[in-house]
């Protein structure tokens, strides 16, 4: 059995860009010592790296094995794995910076970094998933920070009260070209 080389270049791993540094800013915040906090979609690591100290414990996941190692590599724990898929811990604080843009057809390259980016149909279709699958692994008391654009609004709005949840945007981040929002989202 042939097993994959695990050799990376940016190009393999989101890179910590304005969405980033808006989940961190964010996550700052929001963080206390006595939480459990899961880091959906890690990337390089950027934004749990920083908070990793300042929390109780934090668990990340992501899809790519190249983040995964990546992260690892920075001290971070992290399990491999769509979404939450697999995870059966609650967590009191789960930050998530999903695809969020959807990429044209001669835009897609089949490749790792395209996962990192493309939400599918309108931008959403990953956040969706998440928000279909978050309950399983939210402390009943327990927030959500997302990171969404104003390419999704206000669908996405609409599809997070939908299945049951309330939100607000905490902090914004106005690029030449959108507007990203950070939600802080908690259950009704």
């Amino acid at each position: 059995m042939k097993r994959e080389r695990m050799d990376f270049t940016l190009d393999t791993v989101y890179p910590p860009a304005e969405d980033s540094e808006l989940l961190l800013e964010v996550a700052l915040r929001e963080v206390r010592e006595d939480d459990e906090v899961l880091e959906v979609g890690v990337g390089s690591g950027f934004v749990a790296e920083k908070i990793k100290e300042k929390c109780q414990f934090l668990l990340a996941t992501d899809i790519n094995p190249f983040a995964c190692k990546m992260a690892r590599e920075k001290g971070i724990d992290v399990v491999r794995t769509d979404l939450v898929k697999g995870i059966r811990k609650k967590f009191t604080l789960i930050l998530f910076n999903p695809p969020y843009l959807e990429l044209d057809e001669i835009e897609r390259k089949g490749d790792w970094l395209e996962k990192a980016i493309d939400g599918g149909k309108g931008g959403i279709e990953v956040i969706c998933r998440f928000l279909d699958l978050v309950r399983d692994v939210l402390d009943e008391r327990g927030r959500i920070i997302l990171i969404v654009s104003s390419f999704n609004v206000p669908h996405v709005f609409e599809k997070i009260e939908k299945r049951g949840f309330r939100w607000k945007i905490v902090a914004k981040r106005y690029l030449f070209f959108e507007e990203l929002y950070a939600l802080k989202i908690e259950s009704l």
